[in-house]
């Protein structure tokens, strides 16, 4: 499998840096070559085109991130700590590879459909392990009987990820993590069963 071939995690590295660089339009394979330290040739005997390598890098990475937060919360009970947890995980992972973070939240905005199609695949994992936090706290009674999971969990994603946004497009001058706490009071807020939302 390509995946286990010493060079593909090479190239992907590679492609973050140069991608959040120079934008995903200017990141020629030559340039993703050049930095990854191969020959431009064997980029294509692991990515069809610029786009897979866009891709492949958003599954490896968002994979990697949900088997993290996944290993973290094993053990926990509680679904109101699960989703700090996740929260944490999310700012802190992304304030350590600050290229990515470029990546994820600038370059991978394409207005190309069918690039948006495969991105929003890849974050179906994400989606589901916040779907699964979201069920556990309904079922324990943390989280209101009442509560549209679906819109919470947009809710939930759509908030950290322009938090995100926002520390990236102010030149990650301040900490992410530090946010955590606020965010995740300000999110169980909204879903706590001691706080009933009247509609």
């Amino acid at each position: 499998m390509k995946k286990n071939k010493p060079k593909y995690k090479q190239i992907i590295d590679a492609a973050v840096i140069v991608i959040a660089e120079h934008g995903y339009h200017q990141a020629q394979v030559s340039k993703i070559a050049k930095q990854a330290g191969v020959a431009d040739g064997t980029i294509y005997l692991y990515f069809k085109n610029k786009e897979d390598i866009l891709i492949s890098l958003f599954q490896e990475k968002m994979g990697f991130f949900v088997e993290k937060i996944e290993e973290e919360i094993r053990g926990i009970q509680s679904s109101t700590e699960k989703l700090l947890v996740l929260v944490e995980k999310h700012f802190r992972m992304l304030s350590e590879d600050p290229h990515l973070a470029i990546v994820t939240q600038l370059e991978l905005r394409q207005s190309n459909k069918e690039l948006r199609m495969k991105i929003n695949d890849v974050l179906k994992g994400y989606l589901r392990l916040v779907d699964q936090i979201l069920k556990h706290g309904i079922e324990s009674g943390e989280f209101r009987e009442d509560l549209n999971y679906r819109l919470a969990r947009q809710m939930i994603f759509g908030t950290i990820d322009e938090v995100v946004t926002t520390w990236v497009m102010n030149d990650q001058k301040y900490s992410l993590p530090d946010l955590t706490k606020e965010v995740h009071q300000l999110l169980i807020s909204g879903i706590n069963s001691s706080s009933p939302l009247k509609v």
